[in-house]
């Protein structure tokens, strides 16, 4: 290690519900859910017919007609994000080094439905074989090439550092952070804008988590169909949204006088290298990833103040995930808060991470839990503090955030408050 050390001085948000980071922070800490019967297309020949869905018109978020024509929806909400998140960082992007600022982003899906709606125009609505591609957008190379998600957030940042699209399906916002968080370690870059974005709500992705069971059925309560930890529990429900943070390097930002939410004090990432989508309910691979994430970050376990879980709701990883803090955390597994934002916002797939990294953030700087809606009848299996219902007041120093993705990826990550007692200070 060089004494060098990542912090988060900026957070933009747009998440199921109203855009922008207040309207996220009043919707978790209030205990809503933001899930609702699909709007986007008819939902009625689907098994599962909800999703959490933003509202977002990207030309009342500040995106010009050309821009709006350029961007597929997932880039549209992570640049408007980074552009948040930028402005609350007090940045000037005119006056820094464009050399020595980086982008990490993430995504799992890309840009889902511009490719869809511009398959069904060039097929006819699927009936031509042989496509014609002169009804093509004069854009659509852009979506078939997801770091276009990283190259617009850099020109929205006037970032020349190293950019990077991190794609390692629902994990991929937190590794994308994590990703930004070495460069600034490892002295690549004093500036990282990080973070993750997805917007897989469309007819293809419905198919697929239907065909698979994968989401809840549960459509006649939609705002109580995601229920983590609950016996009741039967899938996730799919979301969109996007977070960016500005990270930087410690003394960079000192020097400025910006204000800090938290360190980015460690992570890490494992694999299961079995099975595409199945998790044994020993969890430890999880477990792994959190014992090197806490090694990272110089904590013991007994440190973590909150733990934001993974919490799809599924009935495999709620349990893989239980097991896995117990053995990661020991005793302290059952005296630590623990909670799935999820609930609440969905599933956004890569872009849940970077989402729950900035309610980490300001869970460390707000001093509250959020809580896990919808649990009203937990399984006995998952017998830690979930949180249920109501967010929770509690001194934050250390929040654990972990991601669980298609592939077997595993991640954790650590934010600690600077001055907190435990951490690499």
């Amino acid at each position: 290690m060089n004494g060098r050390r990542a912090v988060i001085t900026g957070i933009g948000v747009v998440a199921p519900g109203e855009p922008g980071t207040k309207a996220f922070w009043d919707l978790l800490t209030s205990g809503r859910t933001a899930t609702r019967t699909i709007t986007f297309f008819d939902p009625e020949p689907f098994r599962s017919r909800m999703a959490a869905e933003c509202d977002f018109d990207p030309a009342r978020a500040g995106l010009s007609p050309q821009e709006v024509r350029r961007m597929d929806r997932t880039v549209q909400l992570a640049v408007v994000s980074a552009r948040e998140a930028l402005a609350d960082s007090g940045l000037d992007t005119d006056a820094g080094d464009p050399a020595r600022t980086a982008v990490s982003m993430g995504s799992a899906c890309g840009c889902t439905m511009g490719l869809e709606r511009e398959y069904l125009v060039v097929s006819d609505g699927g009936r031509l074989w042989e496509v014609d591609p002169a009804y093509a957008v004069p854009h659509l190379y852009g979506y078939h090439v997801p770091s276009t998600l990283a190259s617009e957030v850099a020109w929205a940042a006037r970032a020349e550092g190293p950019s990077a699209l991190v794609s390692t399906g629902c994990t991929s916002g937190l590794d994308a952070v994590g990703h930004g968080s070495r460069l600034i370690e490892e002295g690549s870059a004093d500036v990282v804008v990080a973070g993750a974005s997805d917007a897989p709500i469309s007819p293809i992705s419905v198919a697929c988590f239907d065909a698979i069971r994968a989401t809840s059925p549960r459509n006649h309560d939609p705002g109580g169909a995601s229920r983590p930890f609950d016996r009741d529990r039967q899938g996730f429900v799919l979301g969109e949204g996007a977070a960016v943070l500005v990270l930087e390097e410690a003394d960079h930002a000192r020097r400025r006088r910006a204000h800090v939410y938290a360190e980015l004090a460690g992570y890490a990432s494992r694999a299961n290298a079995t099975h595409m989508t199945g998790l044994q309910p020993h969890g430890w691979e999880m477990a792994e990833a959190i014992t090197a994430a806490l090694a990272h970050a110089r904590l013991d376990p007994t440190d973590v103040d909150y733990v934001n879980a993974h919490g799809s709701g599924t009935k495999q990883n709620d349990v893989h995930e239980t097991n896995a803090f117990k053995r990661a955390l020991g005793h302290h597994a059952h005296d630590v808060p623990v909670s799935s934002l999820k609930s609440m916002l969905g599933h956004s797939l890569g872009a849940i991470g970077a989402l729950e990294l900035a309610a980490c953030a300001l869970a460390v700087r707000h001093g509250v839990v959020p809580p896990t809606a919808n649990l009203h009848t937990p399984d006995p299996a998952c017998d830690l503090d979930y949180v249920p219902l109501e967010a929770r007041s509690r001194r934050v120093d250390a929040a654990l955030s972990v991601g669980s993705g298609f592939g077997g990826f595993q991640t954790a990550v650590l934010l600690t408050a600077l001055g907190a007692p435990g951490g690499r200070r």
